[in-house]
């Protein structure tokens, strides 16, 4: 496979200057010139775990640094939207708006009444599936933006493998913001199209045109190579990225997606100068691979070994552009949520409860026996098996109760189901503000709510069910429950000169943006954000503002 060295070539300008000078170590370094956030989508804490002494690239460079190996997206939506708003945002989804990758409104006159967290629902002839993108359901501006108002000359350029990456990181008030479409990196209607752009672009159709061989295995990988089966005469766990000329859907799945999204950040940064001016810039980085990865393949199979072990790579080849660049630059990597692998490989491996969803739970099964009940008729609930539900408010008040009353009835005595939260009660309580493992379902849930678009009751399963009844017609593993395995990510920050060190305990993912901004000497009134900074100087200096 081609390395992101090799990749990057193809779209990027030649390196500008050399390695700058480490700065003193017996105080604060000066503000960095620039800031660099990749999110490696689906990145669990319980994988940096697994996987941290085996790597030598651009993961062993950010072990170096600050390591918070236990970091938080506190919140019950362990979805790729709600997790992205966080990251650079400082807020939890509470505050952000964005409850899910979808949320229910029964006022919009599309007929699955769904709203795409990145779209603009207004748009005529616009779907929850074919929308346009926007930053309009973001409620809360990200650090590139409050750094655009502290210093109008900053740059705030978002990329990554996702929409919703790039906008939930990227905000309101980007000069360059682009993601994948399923063909191409493209961006809002009418913008032009850089240079970089169109190489990297270029560069990714040819290489999806051509065949690509399966991967070599690094021995560490070797115990991982264990194909597990899903039914239907389907395996999952000993693939190794063979890939036909063409197929654009399992290049998405696998290490070179991230290695393209990569060397397009790269160029951007040398052909914008970016880091270079009279403000500091911002950069965030949407690594998507390991999460469609993850979705496909599980989190535990020779798949995804050979995947980090990629990313790593492709880390080290990026933050080497980086440092040929000779720009000051810091850099931070953490997760929008964590994962959980396909219950028949955790039955195989000492977790005997995990499993799958019964499809008795799907919502649209509930509905009917509501309805059927209470001699209703059509989809007056929506929503999803493990998340928020949304009654339609058409419904007279006694209708609507009864409804609720009998869903809730049903789910919460199935015994896959942990527990189910009203609205009512998830407004009720109060903001948590002790360490994130501490807190309670509810007060998960309340961190995931927004009294505009969350539904009516929101469900909890229990512990290890999947919410995918069935794995051989897409997805065989996900995330998305109030659980740890999809809570905890790593936290990471690295800049040259400083001295490294690792703090065991909790922080969130929240955290980060007002820790960047300390880093900058940007400063934060009390309680602008959720997050704190924390500071990521080992020993009596602070990279945190005063109190």
């Amino acid at each position: 496979m081609v390395s992101l060295a090799a990749a990057a070539a193809l779209v990027a300008t030649p390196a500008l200057a050399q390695d700058a000078a480490a700065p003193a170590a017996a105080a604060p370094p000066p503000a960095p010139k620039l800031i660099v956030f990749i999110s490696v989508d689906q990145f669990s804490a319980d994988l940096f775990a697994e996987y941290r002494s085996r790597w030598s690239g651009g993961f062993a460079r950010l072990q170096q640094g600050a390591v918070f190996p236990s970091g938080y997206q506190s919140h019950a939506a362990t979805e790729t939207c709600p997790g992205h708003s966080t990251l650079l945002t400082g807020d939890h989804p509470s505050r952000t708006g964005i409850i899910a990758n979808d949320w229910v409104d029964f006022r919009t006159p599309r007929e699955d009444k769904t709203v795409y967290c990145s779209e603009d629902e207004s748009v005529p002839g616009s779907t929850s599936t074919a929308y346009t993108v926007s930053d309009k359901h973001l409620k809360v501006p990200t650090l590139g933006e409050r750094m655009k108002a502290w210093n109008p000359q900053t740059r705030v350029v978002s990329v990554a493998g996702k929409d919703r990456a790039a906008v939930m990181m990227g905000g309101h008030k980007v000069d360059e913001l682009w993601w994948w479409n399923g063909k191409a990196y493209v961006s809002y209607a009418g913008r032009a199209e850089p240079r970089a752009v169109t190489r990297a672009n270029a560069a990714v159709a040819q290489r999806i045109a051509t065949a690509q061989p399966a991967l070599e295995v690094p021995d560490f990988c070797k115990p991982h190579d264990r194909a597990i089966p899903i039914g239907a005469g389907k395996t999952v766990g000993a693939g190794r990225f063979a890939r036909e000329a063409g197929d654009a859907t399992r290049y998405r799945a696998s290490p070179e997606f991230d290695g393209a999204t990569l060397a397009l950040a790269a160029a951007l940064i040398q052909d914008m100068k970016l880091g270079q001016g009279n403000a500091p810039d911002i950069i965030s980085v949407g690594a998507s691979a390991t999460d469609y990865v993850g979705h496909t393949y599980g989190t535990e199979g020779l798949e995804m070994c050979l995947q980090l072990a990629s990313l790593d790579r492709d880390l080290g080849d990026f933050f080497d552009v980086l440092d040929a660049t000779g720009v000051d630059y810091v850099v931070g990597l953490s997760a929008d949520h964590g994962g959980h692998d396909l219950p028949e490989r955790n039955r195989e491996d000492a977790a005997p409860t995990a499993q799958r969803m019964d499809p008795a739970l799907r919502i649209k099964a509930v509905n009917d026996v509501v309805t059927a009940k209470l001699g209703l008729t059509g989809d007056v609930l929506r929503g999803g098996p493990m998340g928020d539900v949304w009654i339609d408010p058409a419904l007279p008040k006694p209708q609507h109760d009864r409804v609720m009353t009998e869903a809730i009835r049903i789910i919460a005595a199935h015994p896959q189901v942990q527990a189910v939260f009203t609205a009512a009660q998830v407004a009720a309580t109060p903001q948590p503000h002790s360490p994130p493992e501490t807190w309670t379902l509810l007060e998960r849930a309340r961190e995931s709510y927004d009294p505009e678009r969350s539904g009516d009751f929101m469900i909890a399963l229990k512990p290890r069910v999947t919410p995918i009844p069935d794995p051989t017609r897409g997805s065989t593993a996900t995330h998305g429950s109030y659980w740890d395995y999809d809570r905890r990510v790593p936290m990471l920050f690295w800049r040259k000169g400083i001295t490294g060190f690792e703090q065991p305990l909790s922080v969130e993912t929240v955290d980060i943006a007002p820790t960047l901004a300390g880093v900058i000497g940007m400063p934060l009134k009390p309680g602008e954000v959720d997050g704190r900074c924390l500071d990521i100087v080992a020993g009596p200096a602070s990279s945190c503002p005063a109190r």
